[in-house]
């Protein structure tokens, strides 16, 4: 089974209530479980996204902000999300949430990230362009740019999403 980057859109009261429930649950049943249309799968993109903003010499503050889209942030305490049998990231650190600010902010900053123009920098071969990202980028069916432009235009969609909503985000790995 693969582990990949988890995303989920919520409510400062759904989050609420999931804390109540695994507060009131014998064994700490958060009943965590996000509509599917507000759930965002990347996969193992995020180290390569990151990678391709390095390379492509993107600014700090969008590079930050893609970080923290990417890694989400521990000032609020979600290990009750995590707590065996009903962990949502028993693969990997406990989860993270970025606050509805978070969001909007990582939205703002990645809607004015030019991705495309950043693949365009690398190589022109998709072989090459893999070799220097790494990270098994050179596994990639179809090879790593037509993948990252994707998993980058659906983060930044679904951030965008989050932010008009006003909305939470939750990110763990699954």
């Amino acid at each position: 089974m693969a582990v990949t980057r988890q995303l989920a859109r919520i409510s400062g009261e759904y989050l609420a209530s999931c804390r109540q429930a695994a507060d009131a649950s014998a064994d700490g049943d958060p009943l965590w479980d996000p509509p599917s249309a507000d759930v965002l799968d990347l996969d193992w993109a995020p180290f390569l996204l990151v990678r391709v903003c390095e390379l492509g010499g993107l600014d700090d503050v969008h590079r930050n902000a893609l970080r923290q889209a990417l890694d989400g942030d521990t000032a609020i305490d979600l290990a009750f999300l995590n707590t065996h049998p009903h962990a949502i990231g028993p693969f990997g650190p406990d989860p993270t949430v970025l606050s509805a600010a978070q969001v909007a902010r990582a939205a703002e900053l990645l809607g004015q990230i030019d991705f495309p123009a950043l693949l365009a920098a690398l190589p022109a071969d998709e072989a090459e362009a893999a070799s220097l990202i790494g990270n098994g980028a050179d596994k990639i069916v179809g090879g790593p740019k037509k993948y990252l432009l994707e998993h980058f235009n659906a983060m930044r969609e679904f951030y965008r999403g989050a932010s008009q909503r006003q909305l939470l985000v939750v990110l763990w790995w699954d």
